[in-house]
């Protein structure tokens, strides 16, 4: 990819620029301040990281935030999206609310603001109290209905000084990774049983919504995967396969967010409790629908095993049996991870909710866009974010109404299943020592920023 050679086209004026990062990939102190065990804590525990990265540790936000939120403060950003964590805050997943635990979120959000950096939290960034875990989780509806009484808690502390909040964070990866495929935490392998973790996952949120807004949160929305979805091929079968992959990956989960409905009767009748009822809850009016993109997909028809294109789904291979398969996307570059670097589908995937939703649709900030690289001195990076901002450019340009951009991620981190191998962040971290160092990328979207508001870069 190209490396930039002219500085980016300015955004609209008032344009959110940030950076994001999670609970259980960052903070670490599983023992401090009351926190209790998440699903993804017992699933490190059982070895499923693949390169045996302490995730006990992470990077030491919890004792180290201030650093990092000079950092934040360094680069001129304007929001932090953080996640709070739902073990930290209520240890047992219902029941009491552990003030302490919340006391740190406190510290967090007073930090930020003393900075200059409006906080914008996540409430569920994947690390589910592990005794709700253990009794069913999202399988169950009554995961959903204690998530809302943990979202009260959480916005009757921190409402007044928290301008913008997130309910979930991709509840497609969730309940893909998590249920139907067995490769992230709770590391079940339902397949399309788990339909019900989607639904539940959903109903959250809008009672979640219901919560915040009850409380006097200011501004809130959800952060959402999209990824455009290509056919392999013109004929029937593929353009059937890939429109189902687009449906289960994309539409499940925007439909019911933004039009109070399944994309699909044959889903819909899938679904656990009073279908209807719920779907009334889920649509609650967002004041801003957050997108995560970070590459397209390329479906065709299913093809046996040992054919070798069954292909993956963020970096996990897909079981036989499928009524689609997975090809590889032609790109000239990839991330360390093997992702197909296409910043275009960032364009195609905000065009297309716009055309598909309407009015419907509220303002777009985008949640999450990152890439795996080594080094510190990532030009890689540089040229990935550059591109992607033109992309975003030219949505904007073309109507879509985009208010932000948040990149993943501030600071390295411990990337799930992968471990500390794959290297997102803007900040090195040693962890060995935890030391913070910041990339190249760090110093380029700095004077982006910079630029972007009329102040001198450097």
């Amino acid at each position: 990819m190209p490396m930039p050679s002219e500085p980016l086209p300015l955004f609209p004026p008032g344009f959110l620029w940030g950076a994001a990062a999670s609970a259980f990939q960052t903070e670490g102190a599983p023992d401090a301040d009351g926190k209790g065990p998440s699903g993804w804590d017992a699933f490190a525990a059982a070895g499923r990281i693949k390169d045996g990265a302490d995730a006990a540790r992470g990077t030491g936000f919890h004792e180290r935030y201030r650093e990092d939120v000079a950092l934040l403060a360094g680069l001129g950003a304007d929001v932090f999206r953080f996640s709070v964590s739902w073990p930290r805050v209520v240890p047992g997943g219902r029941g009491p609310v552990n003030t302490r635990g919340l006391d740190f979120y406190d510290r967090l959000v007073d930090e930020l603001c003393a900075h200059g950096v409006a906080p914008a939290p996540t409430l569920y960034h994947w690390d589910t109290p592990l005794p709700l875990e253990e009794a069913g989780g999202w399988m169950r509806r009554d995961t959903a209905e204690r998530f809302a009484e943990y979202a009260a808690a959480v916005a009757g502390r921190l409402a007044d000084r928290v301008p913008l909040w997130m309910t979930l964070n991709e509840p497609a990866e969730v309940t893909l990774l998590g249920y139907a495929l067995g490769e992230h935490a709770p590391g079940r392998r339902l397949l399309f049983d788990a339909l019900p973790a989607a639904h539940h996952q959903l109903l959250a949120h809008g009672l979640a919504a219901q919560a915040l807004r009850a409380a006097g949160a200011a501004q809130v929305g959800i952060a959402v995967s999209h990824s455009p979805v290509r056919a392999a091929g013109d004929g029937e079968e593929d353009r059937f396969a890939a429109g189902l992959y687009d449906t289960l990956t994309n539409h499940l989960f925007s439909d019911p967010l933004l039009t109070g409905a399944y994309p699909d009767e044959d889903i819909a009748a899938l679904m656990p409790g009073p279908v209807a009822d719920d779907l009334a809850v889920i649509a609650q009016p967002l004041d801003f629908y957050g997108v995560n993109y970070y590459h397209p997909m390329l479906v065709g028809a299913p093809v046996p095993e040992d054919a070798g294109a069954l292909g993956s789904f963020a970096g996990v291979g897909m079981p036989e049996g499928l009524p689609f398969s997975l090809r590889e996307v032609d790109a000239a570059e990839r991330t360390d991870f093997g992702w197909p670097v296409v910043p275009d589908g960032l364009r195609e995937v905000l065009v297309g909710l716009r055309e598909r939703h309407g009015r419907r649709l509220p303002p777009v900030v985008v949640t999450e866009n990152g890439c795996s690289y080594g080094g510190t001195d990532d030009q890689r990076r540089i040229a990935f974010l550059d591109a992607h901002l033109r992309a975003l450019h030219r949505a904007v340009a073309e109507g879509v109404d985009v208010r932000g951009y948040l990149t993943w991620s501030l600071t390295d981190n411990i990337e799930w299943a992968e471990g500390a191998a794959q290297r997102f962040g803007l900040v090195h971290i040693d962890y060995e020592t935890l030391a913070r160092t910041p990339k190249a990328s760090y110093r380029w979207y700095r004077d982006a920023i910079a630029r972007q508001k009329g102040r001198p870069a450097g």
